[in-house]
Parts: structure tokens; C-alpha cells; sequence
């Protein structure tokens, strides 16, 4: 018992110590202005989202992602721009376009360098009417 707790924690330092150094082998590229775009809306008046968008890069290819973000901040806007305002107030629906997002931001840096270069999109900031 004693033997499988020591080479547990042993397990969970090494495990925390890898991934102490690979999150500091990233950073974080914010779009600036934030995103504002229309969305579907339901009833006459015009719905819109604002949005703040981070793209977590590897360091080295930061420079990189930040040459191509007019064509990243164009297919975000896109995308929202083509979602129903149920979608656009839910949670579940925020999720989904958010992933949908990434998704997308992946393809097109695959298809611009070959590589998708970012691990992950975040929405920081949601603001809605």
C-alpha cells in the first residue's frame, strides 16, 4: 500500500510538472476590437453579439496566427452570423458555436501553413441583446 502511494505521487508530480512547462510554451492571441456582429433574430429588431476571441498558440507560432487573423476574425463572424438567436442565448448553443469556431480557425490555418497551430479557441467575453 505504503510502495503504490509513493509511486502515485510520484506519477501526479511528473504529471504536473509536464504540464506546468508545456502551459508556459503558450500564449495567447486576443482579436482587438472584440468582435461584434449580427445574429438571426427572431422577432424585427436587429440582433447582435459582442465577443471577446482568444486563440491559445505555441510561442512560436504566434507571429504566425497573428498574420492570418483578418482571415480568423472574418470566418468568426461568419459563423455567428448564420446562428439563430436561440443558439446565441443558450449556453449549450454558445458551446457548440465556440467549437464550431475552433473547428473552423483549425481548417483554415491547415489550409494556409499545413499545421493547425492553435489549441484551443476560448470566447472570454459574451455580451448579447
Amino acid at each position: 500500500m505504503f510502495k503504490s502511494l509513493i509511486l502515485f505521487s510520484i506519477l501526479f508530480t511528473l504529471t504536473i510538472g509536464a504540464s506546468r512547462a508545456n502551459a508556459s510554451d503558450y500564449a495567447y492571441y486576443g482579436f482587438e476590437p472584440d468582435i461584434v456582429t449580427n445574429y438571426i433574430a427572431v422577432k424585427k429588431k436587429m440582433g447582435y453579439v459582442r465577443l471577446t476571441v482568444e486563440l491559445m498558440v505555441a510561442g512560436d507560432d504566434f507571429s504566425i496566427v497573428e498574420h492570418h487573423a483578418p482571415l480568423l476574425r472574418d470566418a468568426i463572424i461568419n459563423i455567428i452570423g448564420q446562428q439563430s438567436e436561440a443558439k446565441v442565448k443558450s449556453m449549450k448553443g454558445r458551446a457548440e458555436i465556440q467549437l464550431q469556431c475552433e473547428e473552423q480557425v483549425k481548417e483554415l490555418l491547415i489550409r494556409e501553413t499545413g499545421q493547425p497551430l492553435i489549441k484551443k479557441l476560448l470566447f472570454t467575453q459574451w455580451l448579447d441583446n
